[in-house]
């Protein structure tokens, strides 16, 4: 009977298999990265013939985005690669790169391509054709190791490449977030490829990746649909921070048709220059502003009364009859300027036969003067002599009527008359959101559709743009109409959204949409009237002044029921040991939602320590430096009490954010240290925001609890 192989021998040819087959997957990437660098070098040479013809301006700036996200690609091209049964390999990574002869496989399959699905769908429970799924892990031009994992007769589990997940999983925090591509998991896999004909909102505790998904979804959707991009796809964030955090994704997977903005920054030239209180927060995000704004400005159209416009000197009356048409005409779904131009435009009109009626008068009455004048002559002349013809010298027929030229001319004079404009300005003036918000707000005798006491509140505050002004400037200013912006040539279609508040795209993503009020969730389907969004977020962790505790309550006013969920139930990123202690904290919260089932343990037990007031700085810097010390190449962050965080600023943390449970939303770290957790607690809502704080690490928390 032979004898069994040493260790030795075994460990040597695990290491020569490895070798081998990242010799292989070496010699891919270099195939198609030199490929990559023929098509750029194709599509420059494009460009520059392009470039010599006006008319191809369009083709050119296609051309350009092409390279920039090609270029921008470049690295981690190839990240896997799906061995099907049948023997077929396919190598998976960021971008398509197709082979010379464009009919034949593709050197790398794209990986929103259908044919790459099942590389995150498929498990050893449900192989769906593939033998193996094979992670490759790529720095720069070179291969460092692959991970391979059966998928016919392999271990069960629910985990789509379990190993390269958890490893990613395990990599210290940098401060931004990173492509998942390589190792998003089935049930997030389902939602970046789901309809995108509706709303879909998505329900994701702490960890569940609903970030990630958004994003990737971004790229699917941009990748699937070619009419999104050309109008741009808005993903909305819930602060700066956050969009910073966020903002190598989309690059680095290729996208940039992308505009990230906040609620507070949707409105080009417009800025939040105060805070108010959450009581008049939430008075001004109820949805009750949309229809009271639309009576507003309804209220500032003209009514039926005469005006007058003077023409060369003389003076035109339009009776109210007249224009009474006018406005009947100008005013059927259309904004209070675009309604003002259409009646512009009759007015021109009506002038015009005002003046050419007055015209024909006079003509026709000077015609008949010249008759009996010349009645007069024969009669004195007599019958012997023959006065011939009367000839006129006038471009006018016989009866004084003015030809089509004429009235064309004159309608057209009238038109481009500054006199006549400022006539029509005057009757019906140019108004300025900004203004007619102002007025509004500062009159509580016109905020009938309050309290009186709330009224009273909001028009007791201060002149400035606050948070939740921003929407109802939204709303006036999509009611009184757009001004149109032209395109600046050579602009990229994200550039032009970004410049122009009126913009429709082809989709919307929300993050974090729990935080919405109604009144913010109208000025997203005002970008999007298909109602192609989703939203993303934890109902559980929201922390706004609105008392949504159900997506059906926040949604109900955009959506109605006209909308589809869906769940992210597994935590990828806050270990178990944390997790834990959160099922008390949502009860607290009124939550009727289990917390999210953690895959991955950190092995490093959630620690509390009791500090006294006045040692507060001192130790939270103590309980900073340890971390950092054990977490060394990775990233700590401190969640505390809004109060509290005047006095932690003293305390020298340098390059560590200290941060309220709000700000944190979204941000995730090594290791956390939440400051005050009782604190915290006894904010508005938080409980949320205690929920928040104690999810925000991937590897320790750490809390420190004053006595």
């Amino acid at each position: 009977m032979p004898s069994e192989p040493s260790s030795d021998v075994v460990a040597d040819a695990v290491a020569d298999a490895a070798a081998g087959a990242v010799a292989e997957e070496q010699h891919v990437l270099d195939t198609a990265l030199a490929r990559q660098a023929e098509i750029l070098q194709q599509i420059r040479a494009e460009i520059a013939g392009a470039a010599q013809d006006r008319t191809e301006a369009v083709r050119v700036r296609a051309l350009q985005q092409r390279h920039r996200e090609i270029e921008r690609a470049h690295d981690g091209l190839i990240f896997g690669r799906l061995d099907a049964l049948d023997g077929t390999a396919r190598h998976i990574g960021r971008l398509g790169v197709r082979e010379v002869d464009e009919d034949a496989e593709p050197l790398v399959l794209d990986w929103r391509a259908p044919a790459a699905r099942p590389f995150y769908t498929a498990t050893p429970l449900d192989p769906q054709g593939q033998a193996r799924r094979r992670h490759v892990r790529t720095s720069g031009t070179t291969v460092l190791d692959v991970n391979d994992e059966p998928l016919h007769g392999g271990a069960q589990t629910d985990l789509v490449g379990e190993g390269a997940l958890l490893a990613a999983l395990d990599q210290r925090r940098t401060g931004q977030m990173t492509t998942a591509i390589a190792t998003l998991q089935r049930e997030q896999d389902d939602i970046i490829r789901a309809d995108a004909a509706g709303p879909l909102i998505v329900q994701g505790g702490p960890g569940t990746g609903k970030t990630v998904v958004a994003l990737h979804r971004v790229a699917y959707l941009l990748f699937t649909h070619a009419q999104m991009s050309e109008q741009a796809v808005l993903v909305l964030g819930p602060s700066p921070r956050f969009l910073d955090y966020i903002a190598q994704v989309l690059p680095a997977l290729g996208e940039t048709a992308v505009v990230s903005a906040t609620c507070d920054t949707l409105i080009p030239g417009v800025s939040v220059t105060r805070t108010e209180s959450r009581v008049v927060s939430e008075i001004k995000g109820r949805g009750v502003w949309q229809s009271a704004l639309e009576a507003r400005v309804a209220s500032l159209q003209p009514s039926e009364r005469e005006l007058t416009i003077r023409w060369e000197g003389e003076d035109y009356q339009l009776s109210p009859a007249q224009i009474a048409q006018a406005l009947r005409a100008s005013a059927p779904g259309r904004s209070y300027h675009a309604g003002r131009a259409v009646f512009t435009e009759h007015v021109h009109r009506l002038l015009t036969d005002a003046v050419v009626e007055r015209r024909e008068a006079i003509m026709a009455g000077m015609e008949e003067g010249f008759e009996d004048i010349l009645a007069g002559v024969d009669k004195k002349s007599g019958a012997e002599q023959d006065v011939g013809p009367v000839t006129r010298s006038s471009s006018q027929d016989v009866d004084g009527m003015l030809s089509e030229e004429e009235v064309e001319d004159l309608r057209d004079r009238i038109s481009a008359s500054p006199l006549v404009a400022a006539a029509v300005t005057g009757w019906w003036p140019s108004l300025d959101p900004g203004q007619v918000l102002q007025e509004l707000l500062e009159d509580a005798s016109g905020l009938a559709f309050l309290s009186d006491q709330e009224a009273e509140l909001v028009a007791g505050e201060p002149r400035g743009w606050a948070s939740s002004d921003i929407p109802l400037l939204d709303a006036v200013a999509d009611l009184l109409g757009e001004i149109q912006i032209s395109q600046i040539e050579g602009e990229f279609v994200a550039d032009r959204a970004r410049r122009h508040r009126g913009w429709v795209y082809g989709h919307v993503v929300v993050d974090e949409a729990q935080e919405l009020s109604e009144m913010q969730w109208q000025m997203v389907v005002r970008r999007c009237p298909t109602r192609s969004i989703t939203a993303v977020g934890d109902i559980d962790q929201a922390e706004a002044s609105h008392r949504h505790t159900t997506w059906a309550q926040a949604v109900h006013g955009a959506f109605g029921d006209r909308w589809t969920a869906a769940e992210l139930t597994i935590c990828y990123r806050t270990p178990r040991e944390v997790m834990e202690l959160t099922a008390p904290i949502l009860r607290k919260a009124g939550s009727h939602n289990d917390p999210p089932r953690a895959v991955r343990s950190s092995g490093v037990a959630p620690w509390q320590q009791t500090v006294d007031a006045e040692n507060l700085p001192a130790a939270v810097k103590t309980a900073v430096l340890e971390l950092q010390g054990r977490w060394a190449g990775g990233t700590v962050g401190v969640v505390a009490p809004t109060n509290r965080l005047g006095e932690l600023a003293a305390a020298g943390l340098e390059n560590v954010p200290c941060l309220s449970a709000p700000q944190a939303k979204g941000l995730e770290w090594d290791a956390a240290l939440v400051v005050d957790p009782d604190g915290i607690a006894a904010e508005p809502r938080g409980w949320n925001g205690l929920y928040v704080a104690l999810t925000r690490c991937t590897q320790e928390l750490g809390q420190l609890v004053v006595s």
